[in-house]
């Protein structure tokens, strides 16, 4: 665990999934915005990486290796960041697994393991954290989304429900939590160029579909979803709370 002073000196984000494209890309940008890092995801899924890009830059980062499934373990990391780092006064919930199999076809283990990371794990990470942010009246919570929620989506039925429950969660811990002065919000991406994209068979014919119906003719970049996290836990944001922020270049309007 090292950084920069000006880095030290700022304020604690944890950013689950960070060792994904767009978790990584928050975390870069979080810690470029003078926040220390929690680098938190699963054993394994690249979350050095993330730390030794941040630690590159000055900033302060610490690996938080959890089992997404365990909720000792999710409390547990985000207690240690707290001790380690300090006050916790952000969490992004990015972590998320995406099996793509027919409905009918969809066995209780897949379904039970999506829902527990996707669902059950943003519920216990905003659980955690908000007791902390709690006793301070202060804190800043973004539940990450997806624009799959809105109108479905083929062969990720469990991935589309438990997104839909983010915002869900997102607009209940709002309601809950804005007497403390806890900020929850939620951003809903559209179709990012990242792994997620290898379920589906012909990358050509996906970029394709996505840009037909995007406004904006072109696929996003990590650092444009980054960038509305930023805002939604800094404080030009700071008179919002319970709302989702589409960033998908225009597909779904609302």
């Amino acid at each position: 665990m090292t950084g920069g002073e000006s880095a030290v000196s700022g304020r604690v984000a944890i950013v689950t999934g960070a060792g994904g494209a767009l978790g990584r890309a928050t975390a870069l940008r979080l810690g470029a915005d003078g926040f220390r890092i929690g680098v938190l995801g699963r054993p394994g899924a690249n979350l050095d990486e993330t730390t030794s890009l941040l630690q590159a830059e000055g900033v302060a980062a610490l690996t938080l290796e959890v089992d997404l499934r365990d909720a000792d373990a999710i409390r547990g990391a985000i207690d240690r960041a707290e001790a380690d780092f300090g006050p916790v006064d952000a969490l992004i919930n990015n972590a998320a697994i995406y099996p793509a199999t027919p409905f009918l076809e969809i066995p209780l283990e897949e379904y039970d393991n999506v829902v527990a990371v996707n669902q059950r794990g943003y519920f216990l990470a905003a659980q955690a954290a908000a007791r902390h942010m709690v006793r301070r009246s202060t804190g800043s919570i973004v539940n990450v989304g997806s624009i799959t929620w809105h109108g479905g989506w083929s062969k990720l039925a469990s991935y589309v429900s438990t997104k839909g429950a983010a915002v869900s969660l997102t607009r209940a811990l709002a309601r809950e939590l804005g007497e403390f002065r806890v900020r929850v919000n939620a951003v809903s991406p559209g179709a990012f160029p990242t792994r997620a994209e290898e379920i589906h068979p012909n990358p050509g014919d996906y970029t394709k579909f996505v840009l037909d119906h995007q406004a904006l003719k072109r696929r996003g970049a990590d650092a444009e979803l980054a960038a509305v996290i930023s805002f939604l836990v800094g404080p030009d944001s700071s008179f919002m709370t319970g709302q989702t922020l589409n960033v998908d270049g225009g597909w779904i309007m609302e």
